[in-house]
């Protein structure tokens, strides 16, 4: 290459997804003096290629090439040609029963019907994995606000801090300010904080990453903190996106404890997420969630505003969150019309989100038990009596969930949170807000004259005092 004259009208031209395994010597001036990173296409860049690689098929009128764009992230080129493909390929699937095989050609009806339609893109998309985010399970979730009961604050903040700056980003450029970039759920277990970040991923159609704390730790000197960029980098390629700590407490535990955990690792993989939160681009959508019940041992470092500086509390559903549970866990299942949900709702004063799952669950079992039963009980009388009345044959034994399942599943019932539990959790949240917090004593001076703000006192630090109205002024 150095041996090249200006005047050979040689250009050398190499490709490689691994650019840092290349010897430095290549990469000097003078000889690939231009590096082109080819990096994985945006929403625009989508669109373009799946129009290339769908120009000679034939779309059916619902096939909105747009939208599948939109909910592509991660895929590069390959991936959008494979998801042509697979779409072309379920689109012959369904109409394999009219195409007949012996035949050396098909029938040109058969062939005009043949349209790939928004329904086998969905199938499609449902298959891919993006090439970018293969290692990491990247998916959106299909959990909507309808699966989760109560917690109607919790959800609009959350809806504030997560689809805002994606759907009004013009409002924060308007009064200067940057998003939000993560939220710290706390509450005893059970209580829907996995189901809330998942909810909020799918409501925005971002994707969703998931960690679980304890996998990102290695005995490795260097692979934990290694694991943490790797994570961070997938979910800024797949932005928008919501990166989930669930157990936060067992990776972002308060520094400085025991070195004996995997040679300090757990120090050192704190000190990379916190370098990460810093440095996540302004420009990428990425939001970070973390989950905890145990928010006594979490680094305060990690609680400072910019990092997770929202700290929701979830607590234990109160009655209407109740009854709310028990109808988001009940509405694909036939209940009786006899049941009034707001009675158990009542009666289970106490119990988290799972524990009222539980239940559901536990009275769907028995009608299901009781279904099979009578199934089994007919065909054994259709055996001894084989002229019997059609109609009794088909007539459902247990068609819906009845009182008697419920009554036979509260049996069973059980809180899984205490007393002293639910206690612990409040006062810490009291205490959050109360030792740390000025709470609503601050008011503006009346009158805000230009020296109005000024401190008293010639140390330069002024008392606060209160005024005759109960105000406080400096």
């Amino acid at each position: 290459m150095d041996g090249l004259k200006q005047r050979a009208h040689v250009i050398v031209m190499a490709a490689t997804n691994r650019p840092n395994s290349i010897d430095p010597a290549l990469r000097r001036f003078g000889r690939f003096d231009r590096e082109v990173d080819i990096g994985i296409p945006d929403t625009t860049g989508r669109l373009e290629i799946l129009q290339i690689h769908t120009k000679n098929m034939k779309l059916a009128d619902d096939a909105d090439l747009e939208q599948v764009a939109a909910e592509t992230h991660g895929h590069v080129g390959a991936d959008l040609a494979a998801l042509c493909s697979e779409a072309a390929l379920q689109q012959i699937r369904e109409k394999m029963d009219l195409i007949d095989l012996e035949e050396d050609i098909i029938d040109a009806e058969v062939l005009d019907s043949l349209a790939v339609t928004m329904e086998n893109f969905r199938h499609a998309m449902g298959k891919s994995t993006p090439s970018a985010l293969r290692e990491t399970v990247v998916e959106v979730p299909n959990v909507t606000w309808n699966d989760i009961g109560g917690l109607e604050n919790v959800k609009k903040e959350l809806q504030e801090l997560v689809q805002y700056p994606v759907e009004h980003p013009e409002k924060f450029l308007k009064f200067g300010m940057s998003p939000s970039k993560g939220v710290l759920f706390y509450g005893p277990p059970g209580c829907g904080k996995t189901l809330l970040a998942k909810a909020i991923a799918n409501e925005c159609q971002a994707n969703f990453i998931s960690i679980k704390g304890p996998e990102l730790l290695t005995m490795w000197f260097g692979e934990s903190e290694a694991n943490v960029r790797d994570v961070f980098d997938k979910a800024r390629s797949a932005a928008p996106c919501v990166l989930f700590f669930d157990e936060l407490d067992s990776i972002a535990k308060a520094r400085g404890g025991s070195q004996g955990d995997a040679g300090g690792a757990a120090d050192r993989v704190i000190n990379q997420i916190l370098t990460e939160m810093d440095g996540m681009g302004a420009k990428k959508n990425v939001f970070i969630i973390g989950a905890t019940n145990r928010p006594d041992i979490i680094d305060s470092a990690i609680l400072r505003p910019g990092r997770l500086d929202q700290l929701i509390y979830i607590p234990l559903p109160d009655e209407k969150s109740r009854e709310a549970i028990l109808k988001a866990n009940l509405r694909k299942s036939p209940i009786a019309h006899d049941i009034d949900l707001v009675f158990p709702a009542r009666s289970t004063n106490g119990f988290s989100g799972a524990d009222l799952t539980e239940i559901c669950q536990r009275a769907v079992k028995m009608a299901i038990r009781e279904s099979i039963e009578g199934d089994i009980r007919r065909a054994k009388e259709r055996e001894e009596n084989p002229d019997m009345d059609m109609e009794v044959e088909d007539e459902d034994p247990v068609p819906e969930i009845t009182k008697h399942h419920f009554e036979e599943a509260m049996k069973f019932a059980r809180r899984s949170v205490s007393d002293a539990d639910i206690r612990k959790y409040e006062m810490f949240s009291q205490t959050l807000q109360q030792s740390r917090g000025i709470g609503t004593n601050f008011r503006f001076p009346a009158g805000g004259g230009a020296g109005a703000g000024q401190p008293t006192g010639a140390s330069g630090q002024g008392n606060f005092e209160a005024n005759g109205d109960g105000d406080l002024y400096d």
